[in-house]
Order: C-alpha cells, then structure tokens, then sequence
C-alpha cells in the first residue's frame, strides 16, 4: 500500500539497477546466508562434528557448488543518486537477490522470476522496488574454473555424494542475474512489464529498435508519476504500459493481484490472517516465491484500510537477516523456503503469540484464543460472492500458480454461458448463508424495494462486455483492478460499518497540545469503555483486543491532530467521508449499534472510476527516442544484459516541465504545515517529533538496517528491543491498573471497579503475549512453544534434582515466608506457603489445558490472582546459573536494571485484586480446606451433636458435608465454585449437650489461596438464643497481609466504606442502639450498594446476597428499623423481631376474617404478607427466628413488597403496644420516607441464592 512514499518524487522511477555476478572480485561465499543454511541443516544430525565444521562453515562444503549461496554485487545503478531518495546500496543488493547468486546448468530450469520488494526508511516512509531475476552463460574463465576446483573438494569430502559434477567443460554453467527499477509508489503490473521488454530486448534474435539506454533513461526521467485521480501511458521496448492513479476520494493505489491471495490460501484463511494482523499478532509468512511473500504481505496490509500495519514489516527477509525473528515485538515478515524442507524443521525461536502462514502448502497456523472477527459467516459470504462472479473459489487452490490466465478466461466465460442457462445463483439471495438467517433476508428484501439491483453479477458482465473494446491495458490487468476493488471495498465497508460513529468516543486533549504531546504514552485519546458499552455483544472480544492496538491508537492520534480537511491523511480523509455518508443514511436511528449485517453499496461507484481511467488514458508520457551517444556504444551480446552507458544515465533532462513542478508543490505543502503548526502552537520540528515519537509509541524500530551486519549492529539492535520491552511493560501495567481502579481512584489511591470481564481478560492476554515476548527475546535454544513455560519447566528440574539431594532442607521448592503473610488474629487457618513449584505442580494438574502456551498463561493468571507474579519471577530468574546456559548475553533477562524495573512495574499488580484465574477456569477441580472455629469463651468441648455444611459461591454449591466433631475441619475436593458467598451450617441436635455457641467458619481454596471468613457469633440449638438449629452465613474475602490496625488494599467490592467507617468504633457484641438518622443512613446506604449493583454489567456485579444478608446489608438495615424503640419486658433480645410478626400475623388473618370495610389493595397485601409468613414458619428447616426475619426481607425484597409490608405494620395496633412512642415505626414522616426508598428496588429483577430460599416454595 502506498501510504509513506516519499512525496517529493515526481518521477515514476528513481534508480535503474543490475545486481549480479562481479567477474572481477570472484566468488565470495555469502557467510551469513550459508552459515543460516549450515545451521539448519546440522541442528538435525549428531552434532559429534559439529565444532568441526563450524570452523569452515563460512565455505560450507556440506552443499554441492551448485546449491550453495554466493554474495551477489550491486554492478551499477542509475543515476548515481536522488536527493529525495539517497541510493540504499546494503539493501537493494540483498532485496533484489536474498539469497545471493545461484548457479544452473544447461539441465536445470532457468525461467526468468519476478518479484517486488520494499524498503522502508527510519521515518516510516517506503520506497518500492521490482526486480526481474534471470540467468546468463558464465563466460569467465576464472569463475568456471573455480566452480570446477569447488567440486573436487566437496567430492574429496563427500565420496558418498554422487549427484553429476559439470563434466570437464561438456556442461555450460549459468549464473543468476537481476535488473530492477526502485520506485516511489508500487505500480506492480507497469514495472513487470518494463523489466520483462528490456529482457526480452536482449534474449530475442532481432535486436530492439532503440539502444537499451533510450528504454532506460526514458522510464528514469521522461516518465512522470500519474498525477492523482489520472492515468499514464508510456512507451516499453515493445509495447505500451498503462498505470492509473486513484483519486483523493478513493482507496490508496494498490497494485498487486489479490486473486493470487484468495487462490493460494482460501476466503476463511485470509480471514484468519487479516484478524491476526489486525490485533498486532507476529506474522510469519512462508513461501519459496519472493513474489508470493510480497503479495500476501501488501495484500493483508491493504485490506486494513483506514488502519496502518505500525510495527516491524519485511515482507521478504533476506537470509542474512533471520536472527531478525528473535525479535520481541510485533511483526510482519516473509521467510524464504527452499520448498525442501517442512515446516517441522523450521525452528523460531518463539510460537506463543505466533500465526504462521505456509503459503504453498495453503495452510495456516494461528495462536490460541484468536477472537472471531465480527460477523465473520456473513462477511466470508460477502467476499465468496464477489470471487465467485469472477469465477475463483472460495477455497483455497492448490492449482493456482500454473496457467492462471487460461483458466480464468475460460472460467468467467463459462459463467456468462452459465448464468443465461440459469444455472447459477443469479442473486446472492440463494446462498445458503441468506436462507438461513431471516433477518439478512428480510434487510435484503429491504433493499430490493429500495430500487438497488441485488443482481451485481448481471452487473459486472455488462459492463466488461461493453467496455472491452476501449480498454488500454488488457484484460486480464483489468480484471485484476476490478476484482481488486471490489474486494477492498468489501472489507472497507466492514470497517465503516463497525466505527461509523467513532469520532463520538474520540477524547479531544483538554490541555495544551505541548503538555499532551509530552504525556503522549500516559494519555488516553479514546472511551475504549463507552463505546464497547455500545456494541453488540458477539463483537466484544474482538473489538476490546482491537481498541488496544497500536495501529488503532495512531489512526485516533492522526484523528486529534487533524482539525480540518485540509490537514487530514488521505487514509483520514476518505474514511471519514465514507462514515459521513452512512450517518446520513442512518440518520433516522443515531449511533443506534446492531449486529445487522449490511453489505457494500458503493462497489459500482469505484469499478466505474477505474474502468473510466482505463478507457480514456489522461497522459502520455514522450517516446523513448535515440540519446546523444558515441558510435559504437550500446552494443551488446545478444543473451547479455550488458553494462549500460552511464554517462548519458547519470543525469536527466535540463529542462523539464514536470521536474520544475515539484518545487513550489514542496513549497506549497511547507506552508500548509506552517499554519497548521501555528494553529497547533507548536514549531513545525516539534511536530514532525511528535508524529515521530506518536509512530514509534509501543515499536522501537520498522525494519531492521539492510546492511551487512557487524556484531555492533546486532547489539544495537537487541538493545533498541530490550528498551522497547521495558517501554511496553510501564505503559501496560499503568494501564491495566488505571482500567482496573477507575482513573481518578489512581489519584485519589483508591477507587471502583469499573473494568468489564471483556477488557479484563484482553488486556490479561496482552500482559501473557508481553511475557512471552520478553522470554523468548535471545533464547539459545528454543523448547516448546512458550518460552515462559519452557524456562518455569527447566527451573523445576533444576529445583527437584538440587531437593533430591540431602543437603536440601525443609519441603520441596517451599520457602518459609512467615514474615510477609502474617494470619489474620481470628482466623485458625495459616495461609498457604509461598511455592512457585506448587503452583507450577496445580497447572500441571488441570487437564483442560492441553498445551504448553495454556499453561503458561493459567500459571501468569494463578499469579496475578495470589499476587505473586513479580515474586514468582524474581525467584524463577535469581537461578543465575539457568538464566545464562537458557539465554544469550544480550538478552532481556540477562540485562541487569531493565529486569529489576520489569519486575518492579508487575509488583505494582499486587495493588488491586484480580480474579482472573477464577473467573476463567471455571469446570476445574479445586481442593477446599474448611474450618469451623467455637468460641474460645464457651469452647465446644462438650458438644455432642454432628455439625454439617453446604459451601455456595457465584458458580456452584457443594451440597451437605458432614464435618468430624473432634476436628472440626475438613478438606474437600469439588469443582470450582467461584468467589464464595454463603455458607450454611448446622448439626443434628443429637446426644446430651447439644449447644454449640461458633464464632466462624474459615474456607480456604487450595490453588488460589483466597480464605474467606464467614462470621457467627450466634449459638445453634434448642432453647438458646433464638433456637436456631442452622444458620445461613455470610462471608467476604480475608486479605492476607491484614493486621489489626491497617488495611492496605482495595476495599472490597460489596461493602459500602462510608458505612464501614461510621460505624467502624462499634464493636458487634455490645450491640449499640443507633438514633433514627444513623438507621436511616444505613437503610439509604444498603439500598444504594443494591442499585449500584445493578447497574454493573452483569459480568461484573459482585455478590448480592452480601448486600442483602452480609454485614451492613439490607437485612441488618431493616433489624435497626425494627429494634428500634422496641419493649423489651425482660433482658434485651429474649424478645424477637420475629414474635412481633407473628403477633401481627394473628392480627391481620383475625381482622381478615372479621371482614373489615378496608380496601382490596390492604386485603391484597395482608393475605402476602400472611402467605409469606405461613410458608416460612411451617418450613422443615430447623431456622430459628432471626433466620426467619433474613428470609423474609430476602423474599420481600425478591418480590418488591417490603415497602407494602412496612406500611402495614406501621398502621397495625400490635406495634402500638410493643413499641415506644419514640420508636422510628411510630414516626409517620420517617415511615414514609423509608417506604420511598423501598420503593426504588421495584426496577430490580432481584434472584436469590438457593441457599437463603432452600425449604420454601414460593
């Protein structure tokens, strides 16, 4: 895709070159390319020679002369240079032959290949380049004479090796060489054509018109760039060459055949790869085809339209450059295959976060949890339909490469025939996708009515028939712009559909633009939130990976530095006016988000554009004429590609009418930046810093220097990646705990939980793929697809070998860490040992996850959970030892002051709770470790019944566990069962003393470490306290570095501080009588954690029976209002909130039958409140009378008829006798106002848990 190339060219070509064998400096092996070969080839065989061979590997007498690589030289390039683009001679050399030169005799294939390349310059910007590889006879002496002395010497070593040598002069040897055109934008299908004339110039018998120079320096200076919008003919050697230029309202100029892509890998493959490419997942692209490599590359990275590809990006990496794939960031490349090897020996030093694309054998690789993308069915539809009017298949086809124009003229001929015989689905209703989804149907039959034609194949033969005669390019050219077009809109459409009201969520910086450019990395510049609260579900987890990106987040910074059309990219600029359009369209249903597919309507629009440059050609550039040359010169050896004459290519025309154009357009474009940087306030280098810095946010380098790299250049490299990484790692945990916290609670220290499950989960993943990024940065040898889990399973070794022996003290891999985890005074439970083994082993020990990838993001996950990651690593990476023999010096892991600052960043992780193991793997078997802990007053020794529990959490419940009497505790194995909620305890009433006074019951996950308390304080059995047998307990989670005095952590989601802290000098047995107006903020305060809860999403609301029954909750609210004021005839609570209910029960069903002139609406709520009543009371669980009052409010609350009740009761005679006259029950004004906040459940659809409604049937 064309969009960095450099501006100030006006011509279509920069620099003519011809790269190939230097006569005069011999054959040099290329040692870089030969030693990658070596490598590869002895990594499988028994290395007992290896440190012998590695000596002369350079040489690399394993491969026969004709199989090995030697270095090729750039021989001349024309001119010798451009001051917009300076002569790059490392990189054009090893892009236009990345292998070096090949040798062929007379028996091989020697077809001329062709191929693209790019380079892309430090500012991001990119030049093109087309080279044309072919082979001429080897005519010096010296060399054929050297190739014979090479194959004496590999036969000397190699007897057993009998492929035939060049028979003493009897075969002819050829050598490969190359010409190539360097351009500034990439008009593919023009430059083949140039190169393969001047080929076919000097391989055919008659000689060409003109002396070769002419060609050359014609396409060099007297061809200009199409202007934009514009098409351009000029002349080759032997016919006319075509290239158009789209205009500034279409998509960018691209000029490669996506037909190849869509034949080689199939629709849903390419999808695949464009989704991974898309979330800045490394890409490797494998083929023996440069071509294809480049053509893949460009064609994904168009297909992105308006997004740009923003990391490292080689689509063809030279040999000599493969170390390059150690590199720990995202990237795009292509690796040359020699179509020998399978892709099993191909080793890389990292797979974790990996798509690998093997592009001959049409497969592909892709990494674990990859997200649909959106509407994926539909979409895949929507492209197969667009191939299939131009014949090709959805699938992939093997096929492809050989005799692709005959079958494509005869395909789409076929069809013509086809289609009138009506054999083929004439429209696209017919396809099985439409048939089956009713809704894209009836939005078709919509469309219909509408007068637009669904028949876009009846379309598309139309037009090519009438139009053939006129065309100026032929028409395979033109079919490949048309089916190009009509693809790209395609996927351009998917993307203005997704993001049409996008610039709603854009944050415009409230500052000035010099501080907001300084805090670049730290700002935010999109409601990530907001607009994903707006999408449809299905498309959440691709959309939270994508809004994370670094190409998503440049696309929002051109958007905020852009303020008028004027400034815009082009990319910006016809993006935005294409979501114009569609709000326009929608303007009945505003930014109103459904997952209604809608296909592309403006197709026809762009053909037409093209079609019309195509017919009626804008230019003509002048005629390749004769130059002012010697006689004599411009002869050449029919066969030969000769030296040109570069005196007359050195320099151009004098005078030329384009060329001086170029000067006042630079001028023009200045003065634009001018104003715009005034407008900006801010100088026009502080600018071009900033697009800079904004473009390298996140990515240390685009492309690695081209140039034949010394050991300083390697290390330089390594050392841009190692700040990369440590970059990355601040700005991503600032992030997770800015979205974790809520952004004003980073300021204030504290804060609520405002981060969705989505967001969570994507933003976990990307820490896992930094991780393995940074594990996998210098490896000496790589092990298994992750090296994070490759590195814990070496340590684990090294840890149980060093155990084995007897010096080893204490328990296996456990380190006695009393100090930093001291238990909570109450608790009876000693936390967990502090074991990166242990969590290792309790991995290892989940059978649902399969893979070595699985493991090392659930064991990074058990970490965050138990806050143990920075610890875990630390401890991983203090084995000095195995740090060194795993990873080269250079390595991240190995560099001293970045490790400590990476591992000083994750430790912030321990400021906020994650439940991210948890909330994951939610079917895996979890031991629990339960404790029932009596008061220490009246110590449970002379108990004698059997006590039982029933653990319940957000995921499940355990059912009735009998616990031993003598012990009281247990430990059990069950399936996950999610944050713990409730517990419900009880005993048999059996034997002589059955009266058990509990302070708490204590479980404890035996993976995660989470201990959650569940406080008592009450007696169970007959004739005591209330008479309960059982009681339903309430628990929340106990922090493990909790003291008595000081709570260093996140408050816990449930509870509401301000009351925690009102109340926070009561302690609970003394049982305080708070005044009305603090009963008041407790009842208002408990309804507002309720309605809070609700309006989370529903993914991340904490528990609700916390908020109804856990401390400070709606029923220890409605407790407050109902003890308030009451009698008491003897000491305090022998006499229930539940006897005065029933007292009022007995009223009202008497006054129900004495049949009173009250009106239905108070018959109605007293035969409730009876109904409720009786069921409770008549229920076979031994509760006793406060449990009974739970489950009443819990009911009431459920079915919203607390505020009913509380009006009854206020009325009823039974309170005027067992209540005071001072009593809140009694004060009509603060009845009223507690009915009103009742009142404000009724929105709420209220679920209880099965544990607090267990026994009853409503």
């Amino acid at each position: 895709m064309s969009t960095g190339f450099s501006s100030s060219s006006c011509r279509f070509a920069d620099y003519f070159v011809t790269c190939g064998l230097d006569t005069e400096s011999g054959l040099e092996p290329d040692e870089l390319s030969a030693l990658c070969q070596y490598i590869q080839a002895t990594k499988f065989r028994d290395l007992g020679r290896g440190n012998l061979a590695s000596a002369n590997a350079g040489e690399n007498f394993e491969q026969s002369p004709l199989r090995r690589t030697f270095k090729s030289k750039v021989l001349a390039h024309y001119p010798e240079n451009v001051e917009w683009n300076s002569f790059d001679q490392d990189a054009v050399g090893m892009l236009c032959m990345p292998k070096g030169l090949s040798f062929r005799t007379q028996t091989d294939i020697r077809e001329p290949q062709f191929h693209s390349f790019i380079i892309t310059r430090e500012d991001g910007s990119r030049t093109y380049g087309f080279a044309l590889t072919f082979f001429e006879e080897v005519t010096s002496k010296q060399i054929c004479s050297a190739m014979q002395t090479l194959y004496h010497m590999h036969n000397a070593e190699h007897p057993e090796d009998t492929r035939p040598t060049p028979q003493q002069l009897r075969d002819t040897l050829y050598v490969s060489k190359c010409i190539c055109l360097i351009t500034p934008m990439a008009f593919a299908q023009a430059c083949r054509r140039v190169l393969e004339q001047l080929h076919q110039a000097v391989t055919s018998p008659q000689p060409p018109p003109l002396p070769l120079e002419s060609y050359v320096y014609n396409v060099l200076y007297e061809v200009p760039l199409p202007p934009v919008g514009r098409s351009l003919k000029f002349s080759g050697v032997y016919g006319p060459v075509v290239c158009q230029r789209p205009s500034t309202a279409e998509l960018p100029l691209f000029d490669f055949p996506l037909q190849e892509v869509f034949e080689l890998l199939g629709v849903e493959n390419v999808l695949q790869l464009f989704t991974c490419a898309l979330l800045e997942i490394q890409i490797l692209l494998y083929s023996q085809h440069y071509q294809r490599l480049m053509t893949v590359a460009e064609s994904i990275t168009a297909l992105m339209f308006p997004f740009q590809w923003q990391h490292v990006y080689v689509p063809i990496l030279p040999a000599s450059l493969l170390h390059f794939l150690d590199a720990p960031v995202p990237y795009l490349m292509g690796l040359h295959s020699n179509g020998q090897d399978d892709r099993t020996k191909l080793e890389l030093p990292q797979e974790a976060n990996l798509c690998f694309v093997d592009i001959d054998n049409h497969f592909i690789e892709l990494p674990e949890d990859l997200p649909q993308f959106p509407n994926k069915l539909e979409f895949i539809q929507e492209i197969s339909e667009v191939l299939l009017a131009f014949g090709i298949s959805s699938e992939a086809n093997p096929q492809c490469s050989e005799g692709q124009g005959k079958r494509r003229g005869f395909r789409s001929g076929d069809m013509a025939s086809d289609k009138r015989n009506g054999n083929l689905a004439g429209s696209p209703l017919n396809s099985y996708l439409l048939r089956e989804n009713q809704t894209i149907a009836r939005l078709q039959a919509l469309v219909k009515r509408t007068g637009v034609s669904l028949e876009k194949l009846d379309v598309k033969e139309d037009t090519s028939t009438n139009k053939d005669s006129k065309v100026q390019c032929d028409e395979e050219e033109m079919k490949m712009h048309q089916l190009n077009i009509r693809v790209r809109e395609v996927f351009a459409n998917r993307f203005t559909q997704m993001f049409s009201d996008y610039e709603v969520f854009v944050i415009q910086p409230s500052q000035d633009k010099e501080s907001w450019f300084s805090n670049r990395d730290q700002m935010q510049n999109f409601d990530k939130a907001s607009f994903l609260s707006d999408q449809p579900e299905p498309y959440l987890p691709f959309l939270s990976r994508f809004l994370e990106t670094q190409m998503f987040a440049s696309f929002i910074d051109s958007k905020i530095l852009c303020h008028d059309d004027e400034d815009k990219e082009h990319t910006l600029r016809v993006f935005d006016s294409r979501v114009d359009k569609i709000r326009m369209l929608n303007v009945r249903t505003p930014t109103l988000r459904t997952s209604m597919y809608q296909k592309c309507t403006n197709i026809d629009e762009a053909e037409k554009a093209i079609e019309m440059r195509l017919c009626k050609i804008d230019h003509t550039a002048l005629h390749p004429h004769l130059l002012d040359m010697k006689i004599g010169q411009g002869r050449y050896e029919p066969g030969f590609f000769p030296r040109l004459q570069s005196d007359v290519l050195s320099t151009g025309p004098t005078s030329n009418k384009w060329a001086k154009r170029s000067a006042p357009a630079q001028w023009r474009r200045k003065d634009r930046q001018k104003q715009h940087a005034e407008h900006l306030y801010l100088d026009n280098d502080q600018r071009e810093k900033y697009i800079q810095e904004a473009r390298n946010l996140g990515t240390t380098l685009r492309q690695p220097k081209l140039s034949n790299l010394s050991p300083s250049v390697i290390a330089q490299t390594n050392w841009k990646f190692v700040e990369g990484l440590l970059k990355e790692c601040r700005n991503k945990t600032k992030r997770m705990l800015v979205e974790k916290m809520g952004r004003e609670a980073v300021e204030l220290g504290h804060g609520e939980v405002s981060i969705t499950g989505v967001e969570e989960n994507t933003l976990i993943a990307s820490l896992c793929d930094l991780l393995e990024r940074i594990w996998s940065h210098g490896l000496q040898v790589k092990q298994g697809k992750s090296a994070l889990w490759s590195h814990l399973l070496h340590y684990q070794e090294s840890k149980e070998k060093r155990d084995a022996t007897p010096a080893g003290l204490g328990p296996p891999g456990i380190i006695h860490d009393t100090e930093r985890r001291k238990s909570d005074a109450g608790c009876a439970m000693p936390p967990l040992k502090v074991s990166l083994i242990q969590d290792m082993r309790h991995i290892q020990n989940i059978s649902e996850i399969k893979t070595d990838v699985g493991k090392a993001r659930a064991w990074v996950r058990l970490s965050m959970e138990k806050k143990l990651l920075s610890r875990h690593l630390k401890q991983l990476l203090s084995d000095h030892e195995l740090t060194k023999k795993l990873y080269k010096r250079y390595a991240f892991l190995r560099c001293d002051d970045e490790k400590e600052q990476f591992l000083y960043h994750l430790l912030s992780f321990n400021a906020v709770d994650y439940f991210c193991f948890t909330n994951v793997f939610t079917t895996i078997m979890i031991p629990y470790h339960l404790v029932i802990v009596p008061s220490k007053k009246l110590g449970g020794s002379m108990f004698t019944a059997n006590p039982w529990v029933c653990v319940s959490g957000e995921l499940a419940e355990t059912g009735v566990l009998q616990v031993p009497k003598n012990t009281l505790e247990i430990t059990f194995e069950c399936q996950n069962l999610g944050k713990l909620t409730t517990v419900q305890m009880g005993h048999d009433n059996s034997g002589l003393y059955a009266k058990w006074l509990v302070e708490c019951v204590m479980v404890r996950n035996g993976i995660t470490g989470h201990t959650y308390k569940f406080p008592c304080g009450r007696w169970l059995g007959k004739g005591v306290d209330d008479g309960s047998l059982e009681r339903i307990l309430v628990g929340e989670l106990v922090t493990n570095m909790e003291n008595e005095d000081r709570m260093c952590r996140t408050p816990p989601m449930q509870q509401s501080p301000g009351m925690m802290r009102r109340f926070v000098t009561i302690s609970p047995n003394s049982k305080p009588k708070l005044n009305t107006g603090q009963i008041q903020e407790g009842v208002g305060e408990a309804i507002n954690g309720i309605v809070k809860h609700f309006h989370k999403p529903e993914k991340e609301r904490g528990s609700l029976t916390l908020l109804l029954c856990g401390e400070y909750g709606l029923v220890w609210a409605l407790e407050q209002v109902f003890q308030h004021g009451f009698k008491s005839p003897r000491l305090f609570k022998n006499v229930f909130i539940w006897d005065f209910l029933e007292k009022a029960q007995v009223y009202f069903e008497s006054t129900e039958q004495s049949q009173m002139t009250q009106d239905e609406n108070w018959h109605m709520r007293v035969r409730h409140f009876c109904h409720f009543m009786r069921a409770i009371n008549s229920t076979t669980r031994n509760i006793g009378k406060d449990g009974k009052f739970q489950m009443l409010v819990c009911l009431g609350a459920r079915d919203h008829l607390l505020h009913h009740w509380i009006a009854l009761l206020a009325e009823c005679p039974i309170t005027a006798q067992m209540y005071e006259d001072m009593a809140l029950l009694k004060d009509h004004s603060l009845v009223n106002s507690l009915i009103r906040v009742l009142q404000t459940l009724q929105e709420f659809n209220i679920t209880l848990e099965a544990s607090l409604v267990k026994g009853i049937g409503i």
